[in-house]
């Protein structure tokens, strides 16, 4: 849709992402307000630094505001990205350089998350995130979008891909929650290392993300940075049925690692197979939970 009547506001504006105030949901998000305070600041810096022109948006929904980063073309097709647990829009700074230029593109902060929307978490065996992504999608003047998602945001978009079929046209998942069962074995490692402060945290963040090298540290310091103060959603992720997974008729690109162990990452590829056979699905065999460098698959498979 062309012309869309975005609320924008300028992407100089240091102050878009405001600290929130220090009450009762927001203490179910982080352990003191200090911490809260350190991941909005470091989000801030993010931004600020972003490096393509971007609009920060902001806009009404039943749960409260969302922030939105919009880039690319005004009349380009809309591309919807969900970022996983703990995250934000600048999780996909690495990609949204390549994927901007062909789309329009809407970062979508996910509420009760530690971005720039509001801090509501409502139960995840409802329907309620659709209906809120509902609203980001009316407010932002948005028929029908591709999404890309990973991890929690990929059960998100599952969830509303299943529910409102018709208005999703391409689905690319990366590590998606809701299809393979979730894996506990590596939990009680990680619950001896919280005891060793952000050491611990930085130990359990390389064990459950896969992320281990040079390269990566960036990535792993934002997620420690995060982790040594923000309290993740606990309650188990609702799994899609068969018949779920089979009103996924749109083009669907799944994308596992094989070392994931958060995911059964196999479990995952075989039910997309078999429930989704038009879907393209890749397995990296060297990938933990946190897949990166697939921005060339993903922008190829959203330009077919």
């Amino acid at each position: 849709m062309n012309d869309r009547r975005e609320p924008t506001m300028s992407a100089a504006q240091p102050d878009t992402i405001a600290a929130q105030p220090w009450d009762n949901a927001m203490r179910t998000l982080y352990k003191s307000e200090q911490g809260a305070n350190a991941v909005q600041q470091h989000y801030r810096k993010l931004l600020d630094a972003w490096t393509i022109p971007a609009e920060r948006v902001r806009v009404p929904t039943r749960e409260g505001e969302t922030f939105v980063l919009a880039c690319g073309p005004q009349d380009a097709p809309p591309v919807v990205l969900l970022h996983g647990s703990g995250g934000n829009a600048a999780n996909w700074r690495g990609d949204i350089a390549s994927w901007a230029t062909h789309f329009r593109t809407y970062m979508v902060d996910i509420i009760g998350e530690p971005g720039g929307s509001a801090p509501s978490r409502p139960p995840l065996d409802s329907d309620a995130y659709a209906l809120w992504l509902d609203d980001v999608l009316e407010a932002l003047d948005l028929d029908d979008v591709s999404i890309v998602a990973s991890s929690l945001g990929g059960w998100m978009a599952l969830d509303y891909a299943t529910r409102r079929p018709s208005r999703v046209t391409k689905l690319a998942l990366q590590c998606p929650s809701g299809i393979g069962k979730q894996t506990m074995g590596w939990l009680p490692k990680a619950l001896f290392l919280r005891m060793f402060g952000r050491r611990g945290v930085r130990h359990t963040a390389r064990m459950v993300t896969g992320l281990n090298t040079p390269l990566t540290k960036a990535a792993l310091d934002d997620i420690v940075l995060t982790f040594t103060t923000y309290k993740p959603r606990t309650e188990r992720l609702p799994i899609f049925s068969d018949d779920k997974l089979r009103v996924l008729t749109m083009p669907v690109l799944v994308i596992v690692g094989a070392k994931d162990i958060m995911l059964d990452s196999a479990e995952t590829a075989e039910r997309v197979r078999r429930c989704v056979p038009s879907a393209t699905v890749h397995v990296l065999p060297e990938v933990g939970h946190a897949i990166l460098g697939q921005t060339d698959t993903v922008l190829a498979f959203l330009r077919d």
